[in-house]
């Protein structure tokens, strides 16, 4: 999927193909949200007026990119770890194994959205240091990256959220729903006061 054109990407996703659904969306959004992180350090490195903090942005543009990475090879991810989940789905659930093979499947399609909920945490925290050190000029879109990021941490929860409801073993659905509940609670108060912030400095 990777190799879509932004056309060809929406447009399957609008149809009724089972991917790109609301996990490899998701993703998408976290990556384009560490782009604009990213562009905002390349706006910012070397002005002198932010001379003191060269350092950091240089650190901060290196961090972003490699998120921009995962995320858009979490699109990919999600997409294969639904793959046997799909096939589980379609199997007769009096077929030997099948509570087993079902389990194991909802495991493994519940990591990338997780995982894309951790990385969108992660572009939140560089969003959080450009609303005070990235340049004025482009520090609207730190403001849109972080919102981006807000918004892909909601999609992605939820898509590990309808893998765990169905899993039988309880104890560990709880943790992974405890976790990634955490998260949400504590970086979508974080994203809305980095996007005050920026508005603020507007």
């Amino acid at each position: 999927m990777l190799d879509m054109t932004i056309r060809e990407f929406a447009a399957a996703s609008a149809s009724k193909a089972p991917v790109p659904g609301g996990g490899g969306v998701s993703a998408m959004c976290g990556a384009l949200s560490a782009s604009l992180a990213e562009m905002v350090t390349h706006l910012t490195a070397g002005k002198k007026r932010y001379a003191q903090y060269e350092e950091e942005i240089q650190s901060v543009m290196k961090q972003a990119e490699e998120l921009r990475v995962r995320l858009l090879e979490c699109i990919e991810k999600d997409a294969e770890a639904f793959e046997p989940l799909a096939r589980a789905y379609a199997m007769d659930k009096n077929t030997e194994g099948y509570a087993e093979k079902m389990e194991a499947c909802l495991h493994e399609a519940a990591k990338p959205p997780f995982m894309i909920l951790e990385y969108c945490t992660k572009v939140i925290e560089l969003d959080e240091r450009l609303a005070v050190i990235g340049s004025k000029l482009a520090v609207s879109d730190a403001g849109t990256s972080v919102m981006l990021a807000h918004g892909a941490m909601y999609g992605a929860c939820l898509n590990v959220r309808v893998n765990t409801r169905l899993m039988k073993d309880t104890a560990y659905a709880q943790d992974v729903e405890g976790r990634a509940e955490a998260l949400l609670e504590e970086y979508a108060g974080r994203a809305m006061n980095c996007f005050n912030a920026v508005r603020e400095r507007l």
